[in-house]
């Protein structure tokens, strides 16, 4: 709304998600390397203050080349995020002598972002009643800045144990992720399942599609919200399931998605709704199983190999949904759970001793 209110044209608002898109992939890789060599924490207050920079490009400089930077600016910072976060967070589990908590606190996190869509969705309808996108710019720039604020303060495990150069770093996280068969499997996986993640953009052209009423689309989109929260929520208790328990879940969710779009009827919110929650609960799992799997030092740059994998895969999906439409999509992404029964299955597993209580997936 801003860009088009600016007088941008959709061309050129299309050229600015894909100078976003285009940032974000190139600097992926690198900024995980980064966070390996020097600092995951460091890399995550960086995160803060690059999105906050990047909005105050826009405010102070609105037209195509300011947003443009501030798009650059924002995918730097999110490409340092990525990655980093988890890392820090098993690290620093591991450390504690709790990493098979893992799943359950970074449930319990991706469950905090989505829920917070709501009061955030709330206020800034507020702000811009009152103030416009100026209102609604500062108040993102403050967020941002408090952010970084806070990842100040969260420990770094291995911050001081890190002796290999920055390209030593690079390469090993690469050949970790390439190489090692158990974890190449694992980084295909969430890759996979990560990209799945770009349907949540089609949600509302569905809705709309289906003849749900434009006043009520955005109720509907925060019901989806909610479950995908309840779903990451779970994920300490899925971590407890077998590879086939993760894939009979990501399958109903395909399935559900799939006939709500065969139905093309209101009530198919219902089955969106609960593939979502399904699907978030898949892919906690599968992300802590991955983090599992990794043995070297180069946690955040593997990490964000996989992060990489998953905008391939969401710029693939979107081709796919220009060619094929919904039905495509559906179908692809029953293939795709399909397949990770196969790739998520543990060394305890392939050798008999599988325990269903068992939270450690080795590699």
């Amino acid at each position: 709304m801003l860009f088009a209110d600016t007088g941008l044209s959709d061309a050129r608002i299309s050229a600015l998600f894909a100078v976003w898109s285009a940032t974000a992939i190139l600097a992926e890789v690198p900024s995980g390397a980064w966070a390996d060599r020097y600092s995951r924490r460091s890399a995550l207050v960086a995160a803060g203050v690059l999105q906050a920079a990047g909005y105050v490009l826009w405010l102070v400089l609105p037209g195509f080349f300011g947003f443009a930077a501030g798009f650059v600016l924002w995918g730097i910072g999110g490409a340092f995020a990525s990655g980093s976060f988890e890392a820090l967070v098993y690290d620093g589990l591991e450390a504690a002598g709790a990493a098979d908590r893992y799943a359950t606190v970074i449930g319990r996190t991706e469950a905090a972002s989505l829920a917070v869509q709501v009061p955030v969705a709330i206020a800034a309808t507020a702000l811009f009643a009152r103030g416009g996108y100026a209102l609604v710019g500062w108040v993102s720039v403050g967020c941002c800045l408090a952010a970084a604020l806070l990842a100040t303060r969260l420990p770094d495990a291995t911050q001081n144990t890190r002796e290999a150069g920055y390209l030593a770093t690079l390469r090993a996280g690469i050949a970790e992720a390439t190489r090692t068969s158990s974890v190449r499997v694992a980084v295909l996986a969430v890759a996979a399942l990560a990209g799945l993640n770009g349907l949540e953009e089609y949600f509302a052209l569905l809705a709309r599609d289906w003849g749900v009423a434009p006043r009520v689309i955005p109720l509907a989109l925060i019901a989806v919200s909610l479950v995908g929260a309840i779903g990451s929520a779970l994920g300490g208790w899925g971590s407890r399931l077998p590879p086939a328990g993760v894939t009979l879940g990501l399958a109903m969710a395909s399935v559900a998605f799939g006939a709500a779009a065969l139905a093309r009827h209101p009530a198919g919110l219902v089955g969106i709704t609960l593939s979502y929650g399904l699907y978030q609960l898949g892919l906690v799992v599968a992300d802590a199983r991955l983090q599992a799997r990794i043995k070297g030092s180069a946690r955040a740059t593997v990490t964000s190999v996989t992060g990489l994998g998953g905008e391939v895969v969401a710029i693939a999906l979107f081709v796919a949904w220009a060619v094929g439409g919904v039905t495509l999509v559906a179908a692809i992404a029953l293939a795709v759970s399909a397949t990770l029964s196969r790739w998520l299955k543990p060394a305890e597993l392939r050798r008999g001793r599988w325990t269903s209580g068992s939270a450690r997936w080795g590699g």
